[in-house]
């Protein structure tokens, strides 16, 4: 579950993790009380201005600015709110921003420069740990260093066994070229990332950039935090900071009825039983010249209620043109699936484009039978290579 700045932000101060203070509104009036209460609490007069939207590159989309004066934040608020932001990472329809974060200026003149850095944490897959990606060139590039200069991005590797060590910190501020103060600071950023990436079980935590201020402070500028879904159940607290305004309203849909499902860009519904089978399955429906709709999971508990919530939520995409289920009956048995199928395509009403259906395994015999005396247009297959010339067929 991903979560805006600066509900990041608030997660990251818990921990102890020094922050750019903010103020969050969805009004340009708001944005000005915002600005006032800042400046009481920190004594900044100038404020950064930042849309609160689920992608990053903000900055290049115009959805970050400077305001030097309340008439400013009010000004600049007006025309962040309510404008629909593209950026490199939202794709070509962009966001519409709801609400704006009123952050102070932490990059104030003083007798030292500051610097930016990038610094993430994250599980390597690969190794079975987790790690923290970090670099000297932190700021809007950071894609580009990684492509142009990868020997800038370092990367500490820790053993969930034992944690992060302070030898660890103390390297990744020696890499990052801190010294003195700045160092100390560092070595304390890094610790406390650490343990609030592993206390929310976080799957990401992306700051970018750290900022070391003009006196020597490091703190997080930005927050880009996901949550893993699996784990809210343990955390209530950041359950409840979904935004529905940010996520698919297909995906909500899905949710509501335990649903697995992933919307994407092709012209054929997958409806399957299981995350490996339904791989497999947007394979061979890429084999066949399609290309893939959405992710569809329904579980091993599938019903008469969760296909036809799947049928629905399928058939709401108008860029579907056929749809494939493909089941395997081992804890659900398949001709409780070809019911379901059947009911829910009566219950449907006017279904336009062409179903196959592939059903195997526990009363698999039963369920073909079911399909074919239903009287309904569907299309049965007993192979997968079946079901995928019959996508070739239909399409």
């Amino acid at each position: 579950m991903n979560i805006h700045e600066y509900q990041g932000k608030q997660i990251l101060k818990s921990f102890g993790v020094a922050i750019q203070e903010g103020i969050v509104a969805d009004t340009p009036e708001g944005a000005v009380e915002a600005a006032k209460q800042l400046n009481a609490q920190t004594g900044t007069s100038w404020y950064v201005i930042k849309a609160q939207i689920h992608a990053g590159g903000r900055g290049k989309g115009g959805g970050v600015k400077l305001a030097k004066s309340l008439d400013d934040v009010k000004e600049i608020s007006g025309k962040i709110l309510g404008m629909t932001l593209v950026t490199p990472q939202t794709g070509p329809a962009g966001k519409f921003v709801h609400k704006v974060l009123i952050a102070q200026d932490v990059y104030y003149p003083g007798a030292n420069p500051t610097k930016e850095f990038y610094m993430s944490v994250l599980l390597d897959r690969t190794a079975g740990r987790n790690i923290i990606m970090y670099s000297t060139e932190g700021g809007m590039d950071i894609e580009e260093v990684a492509h142009n200069t990868p020997d800038r991005i370092f990367k500490e590797s820790i053993d969930p066994a034992v944690g992060l060590q302070g030898f660890q910190a103390r390297r990744i501020a020696f890499n990052l070229g801190c010294e003195g103060e700045a160092f100390k600071s560092m070595v304390k950023f890094v610790a406390a990332l650490y343990k609030a990436y592993g206390s929310t079980d976080s799957s990401m935590f992306e700051i970018n950039p750290v900022l070391k201020t003009s006196d020597d402070k490091i703190i997080a500028v930005d927050a880009k935090v996901n949550l893993d879904d699996s784990a809210l159940y343990r955390h209530p607290d950041y359950e409840a900071m979904r935004d529905l305004n940010e996520e698919d309203e297909l995906e909500i849909e899905a949710k509501k009825h335990n649903l697995n499902y992933i919307r994407l860009e092709g012209n054929v519904g997958c409806m399957v039983n299981g995350a490996g089978l339904a791989m497999a399955t947007m394979d061979m429906i890429k084999l066949a010249g399609g290309e893939p709709a959405n992710f569809l999971d329904v579980g091993g508990t599938a019903n008469a209620v969760t296909v036809e919530a799947g049928f629905r939520i399928i058939l709401a995409d108008p860029n579907v043109k056929a749809i494939l289920i493909n089941i395997f009956g081992g804890i659900v048995r398949c001709d409780r699936v070809a019911n379901g199928i059947v009911e829910a395509y009566k219950n449907l009403g006017n279904v336009n484009v062409p179903i196959i259906v592939r059903l195997q395994g526990t009363n698999a015999e039963e369920a073909k039978k079911i399909i074919q005396e239903s009287g309904l247009k569907v299309y049965s297959a007993t192979l997968l290579s079946e079901a995928a010339d019959l996508v070739k067929k239909v399409l």
